[in-house]
């Protein structure tokens, strides 16, 4: 009770506690190291008992933002603050979870500290003869603030890193994921501002072919564009009302970090950065956790709603990552997948994030392909049916670029490929626009044959499951979930039969859910027809069917130049590209300087290039082949090379939602230099195309 009486009449009466640290031998000595505690007052000016004064050096630093929980540090919050011996200041209770976290060097500059901050235990006021202050919001069992002179003896880098994977246990069973956050807005609420009905369109190869004309493969272009997204779908960092993202799904995330030793330095640093820009822009309703792994995983912090408490909790755990050991992917896939199956309650939307710079150096079975087997880890399991899509990204030019390309692949996610260390927050924001965007899932494409003799011969879907039934009669296509303004293409080749007047080709329908009200939509089914004339036509073929078929058969070839360049066969591989790349040129919609070729043109041309010499095939040229066949596989953005560099085909497939997440993360607080503003492209859809390149 004394203790806590006289915490107590030390905040009442003091403005500022400084505490020189102590030696050894219990001797106060000067130091560059300080803590200050600001308790707001209204009628004193900010004086301590003893009339010293802020200085100025403390006051200038008092304005600005604390690295780890990126909010404002002023005066008069009843924040401690703590500068350190290289001059970054930062809030107390941050940089002492950070040192209990086992982190011992600054956040801004690295630098290894002689004096650290820390909360010692409480100790009584009259043997020690000081004061002491609690902070508001500060947990009374912290006692008071000191600065702790580190030992002389000196901890490996390693030590320091089992440290910090142990400092906490972990339950056995991942259950106690934090309720997720429910609303009480009306249907009518949660539908304005944005037109939730999916756009279906049909093209015909020929709008019209000779009656007595039989066509083994007539071509019709299935074409789907998700509804836009609502002005207010994103959630700011600078919101603070709930209901900036009402109109929009929230997302449970699971973001699985490699921290092993050779991320250590820079490469962390930045990905602690992405990270804050992660958090900042997950809204209340959205539940955040972090796997983080090396020699083997640890799960950071449990499901947690991303509120304020909840971003500032999060931010500070993220801080006190340091880099050692192994590179253990498996155990860190593993882990959060555990992580989503074992939660209570769910969010409509899940997905893991996953980030490596190495190679998996434990033992996994291996496929034919050289490429390691994580299928059973990614496999949806305990009779849930609902795939975990895993978004991966392969970091620098020593990761396991085929492993991570598998990941993805079998989890229904994207591969990206971060050659520049300086972009990584750039390809986790296009990720972030995506996902918190969701405006479909659960679609199904159906495929139904209507005049007699008409069958189906084939579904090009890249990598969405599709099947034909019936004897052709009918087909389907399992879409899944759409981001905000996504578009997809499907082309199916049909058998047509000679016949009079017109023929009915197709009728294909559509039905998903809408993840906010979860309402099951199912569209009017749309008709395929073609005019049978009897005389003589030479109609012309449809643009969107030809560069449809452009697209899929460039895909094909960058899949066959991938396989003869991993046989060593890097001439073969090139001039598979460039073939491909004549036929673009001489096809209908390359002749007609459509878009879509011209970019096209440009990244089979990359791809060349990275196909040179083995040396440059290894360093990058797999990772962006690789990367640019999920992206097209999928029909979805990923990150390849640069993802500032202003081409085309860099930035195919992006929605509005990802290029405003860009916006926002080249100007995000402490995000490095700005970088070229990004600008929306057409997809490969549209017409047009900047050519920036030689």
């Amino acid at each position: 009770m004394a203790s806590a009486w006289g915490r107590a009449k030390a905040a009442l009466s003091m403005n500022l506690c400084i505490h020189a640290p102590h030696t050894l031998d219990g001797e106060a000595q000067p130091s560059s190291s300080r803590v200050v505690a600001e308790v707001s007052s209204p009628t004193s000016p900010t004086t301590a008992s003893s009339g010293h004064r802020l200085s100025s050096s403390g006051s200038r630093s008092s304005k600005r933002i604390c690295a780890i929980c990126l909010v404002a540090m002023k005066p008069g919050r009843g924040h401690a603050l703590f500068t350190a011996e290289c001059s970054h200041t930062f809030h107390f209770h941050c940089i002492s979870s950070n040192v209990r976290h086992g982190n011992y060097v600054c956040p801004v500059c690295r630098t290894k500290w002689k004096e650290i901050p820390s909360h010692a235990p409480p100790i009584s006021d009259a043997n020690h003869g000081r004061s002491r202050v609690n902070p508001i919001n500060w947990s009374q069992e912290d006692g008071h603030m000191t600065v702790a002179r580190r030992l002389p003896r000196v901890q490996s880098a390693n030590n320091r890193h089992q440290i910090a994977l142990s400092h906490a246990s972990e339950p056995v069973i991942f259950n106690d994921d934090e309720s997720v956050h429910m609303h009480s807005e009306t249907h009518a609420e949660l539908q304005h501002g944005c037109a939730r009905t999916v756009e279906i369109k049909t093209f015909s190869e020929y709008p019209a072919i000779h009656q007595s004309s039989c066509q083994e493969d007539f071509a019709i272009l299935i074409h789907l564009k998700a509804p836009n997204a609502s002005s207010t779908n994103i959630h700011s960092v600078n919101s603070s009302s709930v209901t900036a993202e009402t109109s929009r799904t929230p997302i449970d995330l699971v973001t699985v970090l490699d921290i092993s030793g050779s991320m250590a330095g820079t490469k962390l640093a930045l990905v602690k950065r992405a990270m804050g820009f992660v958090i900042q822009h997950l809204g209340p309703s959205d539940r955040l956790s972090v796997v983080c792994f090396s020699s083997t995983a640890r799960r950071l912090f449990h499901l947690r709603r991303m509120s304020s408490s909840g971003r500032q909790q999060a931010l500070q755990a993220i801080n006190s990552l340091i880099s050692g050991g192994g590179t253990n992917i498996a155990d860190g896939i593993r882990k959060g997948a555990k992580v989503i199956e074992e939660r209570r309650q769910k969010n409509p939307v899940c997905s893991i994030i996953l980030l490596s710079d190495g190679q998996d150096t434990y033992t996994i079975s291996s496929i034919g392909t050289g490429a390691r087997d994580y299928s059973s880890l990614v496999q949806p399991s305990r009779g849930s049916g609902h795939q975990i899509p895993v978004h991966a990204f392969g970091f620098g030019t020593d990761h396991d670029a085929a492993a991570l390309h598998s990941i993805a692949e079998i989890s229904s996610g994207t591969f990206s490929f971060i050659e520049a260390e300086n972009v990584i927050q750039d390809a986790f924001a296009q990720c972030i626009g995506g996902l918190l965007s969701v405006v479909v899932q659960d679609m199904r494409v159906g495929i139904q044959c209507v005049d007699s003799g008409i069958q189906i011969s084939s579904i090009k879907s890249g990598s969405y499951p599709s099947q034909v039934v019936g004897d052709g009669r009918s087909g389907s296509i399992e879409v899944g979930d759409l981001y905000a303004d996504e578009e997809r293409d499907f082309l199916v080749s049909v058998k047509v039969p000679p016949a009079p007047g017109e023929t009915m080709l197709l009728k294909v329908g559509c039905s998903y859910r809408d993840p906010v009200t979860n309402e099951d939509v199912k569209l009017q089914d749309e008709e395929v027809i073609i005019r049978r004339p009897e005389l003589a036509v030479s109609p012309t073929m449809s643009i969107e069917v030809d560069r449809e078929r452009n697209r899929i058969q460039a895909a094909e070839d960058m899949s066959a130049a991938r396989v003869a360049a991993e046989r060593g066969e890097l001439s073969e591989a090139v001039s598979i590209l460039e073939q491909r790349r004549r036929m673009l040129a001489e096809s209908a919609a390359g002749r007609s300087g459509d878009g879509l070729c011209l970019a096209l043109d440009l990244e089979l041309k990359e791809m060349q290039e990275r196909m040179a010499n083995r040396q440059r095939y290894e360093a990058s040229g797999r990772a962006y082949v690789l990367s640019g066949l999920s992206s097209h596989s999928w029909q979805r953005a990923t990150t390849r090379g640069d993802s500032t560099e202003s081409t085309t085909f860099v930035h195919s497939y992006q929605t509005p939602s990802m290029v405003d997440m860009l916006q926002r993360s080249q100007v995000f607080p402490l995000s490095r230099s700005p970088a070229p503003p990004v600008r929306p492209t057409k997809s490969f859809s549209g017409h047009s195309c900047r050519r920036d390149r030689n």
